[in-house]
């Protein structure tokens, strides 16, 4: 099969979809790639560094496109790229198509390209190519948090996050126990700060205090639970995943207006629709706004901050998906594998997700596939 990798620019992006080990495993069994020129500069791995590989270089967006049987990207498809799909393609991304446009998704049913989105692929009862970035979103959201406690920041708290002798530390405030959520703890527990984790899932908060000692405070989240905390909160961690849906808004206007003038909400959750009311999306070279005199950090694709190090994280867990559609064509690879089946969002000229057919009040179709052997 023949492997494109377009350039994502979109927010800003820096990461490239698969890393040089990941194209050399499809050229090694036997496939083409094409990346489009630079596509990894950002993630410090040069055209020549593909091309000794095998990579073909293309010099346009629009040839990467047309010359692909299978396309891997990182963020969501603009209206432009659309219109670049050509009928029965595959697209591998994070789509996020729950909360994206009715005529993009309109459009890949038109042209019954076999969209699949990495966040809603399962392994396990896990998200493994979700998980990937997750641990990354979770670390940077703390370090982002830290950065605009300082006071070389206009209107922050001029915090210390691990505080002195005599002197508390930050009170981080997560809510939120998955992925996301327990890397956020890890690292601001490494930093000294005061860490309080909200999950209505008692197990999830049992596995943090098992694996990160009682340092970490652990609370039911429910609405008073979670207006308590965010008053508390000089770094508020916004870590809600809910699978293939819009995030629901569990802080609201009116909890938000109770914080500390200068604290600092960072909402992972905006990729999916944001958990803070006053949330709104942002980019890597304009990232906060301030609403309230709270700070807002809102960027959608974070671990774009450290794009060598998810280049690599995403390649380790995707990988597999694309070599097993390309050596086995998507009807075998679909029936071998119910987890990736799960990720599949359009197929055929039809949506193949309920929870977006709902949405979007389009007709759902389930998979059907049969094998070719």
């Amino acid at each position: 099969m023949k492997i494109g990798i377009p350039k994502d620019s979109l927010l800003e992006e820096k990461r490239v979809a698969l890393a040089p080990a990941g194209v050399h495993s499809l050229i090694e069994a036997g496939h083409q790639v094409f990346i489009e020129k630079g596509a990894g500069e950002c993630s410090k791995f040069s055209d020549e560094e593909y091309e000794k590989i095998g990579a073909t270089i293309a010099y346009s967006k629009e040839e990467v496109f047309q010359r692909s049987d299978i396309l891997a990207k990182i963020t969501y498809l603009t209206e432009g790229e659309v219109e670049l799909l050509h009928e029965n393609q595959i697209v591998f991304s994070f789509l996020h198509l729950a909360v994206g446009r009715k005529n993009i998704l309109k459009e890949l049913i038109n042209k019954k390209v076999t969209a699949i989105s990495y966040e809603l692929i399962e392994n396990n009862d896990r998200l493994p190519v979700l998980q990937s970035m997750s641990e990354i979103a979770g670390q940077l959201a703390v370090q982002v948090g830290e950065r605009f406690l300082c006071s070389d920041f206009k209107g922050s708290r001029g915090i210390l996050m691990g505080g002195i002798t005599g002197v508390a530390p930050a009170a981080v405030v997560i809510i939120g126990a998955g992925v996301v959520g327990f890397n956020a703890a890890r690292s601001a527990l490494g930093r000294g700060a005061q860490v309080i984790v909200l999950d209505k899932n008692i197990r999830r908060l049992q596995r943090i205090e098992n694996l990160l000692g009682k340092n970490v405070t652990t609370v039911k989240a429910n609405p008073y639970t979670i207006s308590r905390g965010v008053k508390f909160a000089d770094i508020l961690i916004g870590a809600i995943q809910v699978k293939g849906e819009k995030t629901p808004h569990v802080v609201t206007e009116e909890m938000v207006k109770t914080m500390k003038k200068g604290a600092v909400i960072v909402d992972v959750s905006i990729d999916q629709g944001g958990c803070v009311e006053t949330s709104r999306p942002t980019t890597i070279s304009e990232p906060i706004f301030i609403k309230h005199d709270v700070i807002h950090y809102c960027v959608p694709n974070m671990p774009a901050l450290v794009p060598r190090t998810a280049s690599y994280g995403l390649t380790n867990a995707s990988i597999e998906y694309i070599l097993s559609i390309a050596n086995n064509g998507l009807s075998e690879a679909i029936l071998r594998d119910d987890g990736l089946a799960k990720g599949v969002c359009t197929h055929n000229g039809f949506c193949t997700n309920k929870i977006i057919a709902d949405t979007f009040e389009l007709e759902f179709r389930r998979l059907h596939f049969f094998s070719s052997n």
